[in-house]
């Protein structure tokens, strides 16, 4: 791993003191332990604000608790003082017209209760975010008398609450977009129809009027043909003027049209221009948001991005939880080497002209000796090392902080992801918007080649239906279809790759051609035969129930797939018999398994072995327990849309009859 850089933030007094250690900010305040637990558990209510929960009377009563002692504790100028010391005049400049453009947006009213509790998010971040950038743990060893080192956790935490708001805010933004946009299209539809009736109108009557400017004058007037010598003549012209003057109704008739569709159009060309404006304007907002983001995230330390890693990391199985923690420290060690020696990751937009890039930084260099684009070189010690922009830092540490989160088609966090929405998600906290697919991230993603893949660039396994994030050391994070996880695999070989912080591609790359031995995300492909109901690398009855997604009863969950699909089951089965799915058991752990067993040793699966032990399987209930009855017919008709079945051996004629349960798929 190529690179180093000397420190380039001050060691004056209140900076790094030294490669191993931090000086102490004066005028730190010290809560006392009973305060600083109340904190985090404030951070932790936030997080329930932040997605739309309500709290008991009981969590806002700790939250008041917790913002009193932080209003209490922050000195007045600290975090400011100290954020200013470490902008430029440049930084400075952009940093006011984003808080002008924020208090902008903040003017606008909006309604609705979702923004309301966004609202109040915002605004206890505000006390909340400065408070806790400004506290220090009790009973420090090596800060000065009265002070200590920071709670890097607590920023950590605060830092991956906001980074989160940001991104809703940016997907909101981002869908406002794209309403407008299609109101766009509309408008523009209707004024290319408003054109093609005006030009339609205006032809009839210029035809109109050319036809009468060139006809003879007793054409134009047949009743100069009347004489009293030619009775006959006097008939035919009378019949020839009522056609004149129908024709003329209908000229004056077009002529109206005419006027009314120019009317038209021109309401139509304000409509489009309305609606161009309103598609600019979200537009804008959105890139202000990442704008904001990719500010912030330049501004964050190390040793906060390492903890960032390490948040809400759930369990994987045996070799998988190995691997995973290997690349986790394998990061976090990176991040201490750069801590320790005073290497601060600089912007991308600071590392974009090699020949000028931040003191103490040289180019990066491949084995040819040319130029690697978006990453620098430093030395510590003697050791070279590669300096990564503060955004991949971000990406990278976000996207870590979601191992073992569950897989779930179509989906882009924070909960569940898909191969492409794991990856936009993670870039996303880092400040760079990019598309939810895997073929629209090569498509609109700047190639490297798969020799000088830098870790945080996005690797494409062959065929382009997977995508993950490159970790070094041939270590790809990414949401899989194989283990229903986040996790770490292996770069596959003719693989193909994509830098983000580098300028998007003046055309869009071609597709990638077909190849590979995976589905969409890394899934199996169909083999003949039944497949196997394990998943993840997990034991029957063994799997962590943070992996699994909730039924919404009582305490059921299902594999996340296997609970989508039970959802919109639900909803079919609803719409039919007015009440919902009744149901009495879902996943089994391998002690319910146990437990169940003793109790009915005649009907349970011996402990180790029941299909609820993989998370796939559900019991039902409300007449779908009754063989041959209407929802037990409804369900033989229908279950099998949504991907549930019934295995012969408990059908009515089956071995072991239970008309009760069914499975996700043939897995028994």
């Amino acid at each position: 791993m190529p690179a180093t850089r000397t420190p380039s933030r001050s060691t004056t007094s209140g900076s790094r003191t030294s490669a191993t250690g931090r000086g102490r900010k004066p005028g730190r305040p010290v809560l006392s332990a009973a305060e600083l637990q109340a904190l985090r558990e404030a951070l932790a209510l936030r997080q329930t604000l932040a997605a739309g929960q309500t709290l008991t009377p009981e969590q806002s009563a700790a939250l008041r608790v917790a913002t009193a002692a932080a209003t209490r504790t922050r000195p007045a100028g600290t975090d400011t003082a100290r954020r200013a010391a470490r902008r430029t005049p440049a930084r400075k400049s952009a940093t006011k017209a984003r808080r002008a453009a924020k208090a902008e947006r903040a003017a606008t009213p909006r309604t609705g209760g979702r923004w309301s509790t966004r609202l109040r998010v915002i605004a206890l971040s505000t006390v909340l975010l400065p408070a806790v950038a400004t506290l220090a743990l009790p009973g420090a060893e090596d800060g000065a008398p009265g002070g200590g080192p920071l709670d890097v956790t607590a920023l950590a935490l605060t830092t991956q609450s906001s980074l989160l708001e940001s991104a809703g805010e940016y997907r909101r933004l981002e869908q406002e977009a794209a309403t407008r946009g299609t109101e766009l299209e509309q408008a523009r539809a209707a004024h290319r129809a408003a054109v093609a009736q005006v030009a339609a109108d205006q032809q009839v009557v210029g035809q109109s009027a050319a036809g009468l400017y060139r006809a003879a004058a007793d054409v134009r007037y047949p009743l100069l043909g009347v004489t009293v010598h030619d009775g006959a003549a006097t008939s035919a012209a009378l019949y020839r003027q009522a056609l004149a003057e129908r024709s003329g109704r209908l000229v004056e008739g077009a002529v109206v049209r005419a006027e009314r569709a120019g009317t038209s159009l021109e309401a139509a060309a304000g409509r489009v221009a309305e609606a161009q404006a309103a598609v600019d304007a979200a537009t804008r907002e959105a890139a202000s948001v990442l704008a904001a983001v990719r500010e912030r995230v330049g501004e964050l330390d190390t040793d906060v991005t390492s903890r960032l890693a390490g948040l809400g990391v759930l369990p994987a199985a045996n070799a998988q939880q190995e691997r995973n923690t290997q690349a986790m420290t394998r990061w976090q060690s990176y991040l201490g080497q750069l801590t320790a020696a005073g290497i601060e990751p600089p912007p991308a937009a600071e590392l974009s002209d090699p020949a000028d890039l931040p003191s103490g930084l040289s180019p990066a260099l491949d084995a040819a000796g040319s130029t690697v684009p978006g990453v620098a070189w430093a030395v510590i010690g003697s050791t070279p090392v590669t300096v990564l922009p503060a955004e991949t830092v971000a990406a990278v540490s976000a996207a870590l902080s979601q191992l073992g989160k569950p897989f779930v088609p179509g989906t882009s966090g924070p909960e569940t992801y898909d191969c492409g929405g794991f990856t936009a998600a993670a870039w996303l906290l880092a400040g760079h918007a990019v598309p939810t697919t895997p073929q629209d991230q090569w498509a609109t993603g700047t190639p490297v080649p798969l020799a000088d893949v830098q870790i945080g660039d996005l690797v494409f396994a062959p065929g382009g239906q997977d995508v993950g994030i490159y970790l070094g050391e041939g270590d790809v994070l990414g949401a899989s279809a194989r283990s229903y996880q986040v996790g770490v695999g292996t770069l596959a070989a003719g693989s193909s790759a994509t830098r983000v912080v580098l300028p998007a591609p003046a055309e869009p790359n071609a597709a990638l051609p077909p190849g590979g031995d995976r589905g969409a995300c890394g899934a199996d492909l169909p083999v003949p035969g039944k497949a196997s109901p394990a998943w993840g690398g997990w034991a029957n009855g063994q799997i962590p129930v943070e992996t699994l997604c909730a039924l919404g009863v009582n305490r059921h969950a299902l594999r996340c797939d296997a609970a989508a699909s039970y959802a919109q089951l639900n909803t079919a089965y609803e719409a039919t018999f007015g009440a919902p799915l009744c149901i009495t058991d879902s996943y089994r752990s391998l002690g319910g398994q146990k437990a169940a067993f003793s109790l009915k040793p005649a009907l349970a699966a011996v402990p180790g072995t029941s299909n609820h032990g993989w998370a796939l399987a559900v019991d039902l209930c409300g007449g779908i327990n009754i063989a041959g009855s209407a929802q037990w017919t409804w369900m033989t008709i229908n279950a099998g849309r949504f991907g549930f079945v019934q295995p012969d051996w408990a059908g009515p004629t089956g071995e072991k009859p239970e008309p009760w349960h069914w499975e996700y798929g043939y897995i028994s």
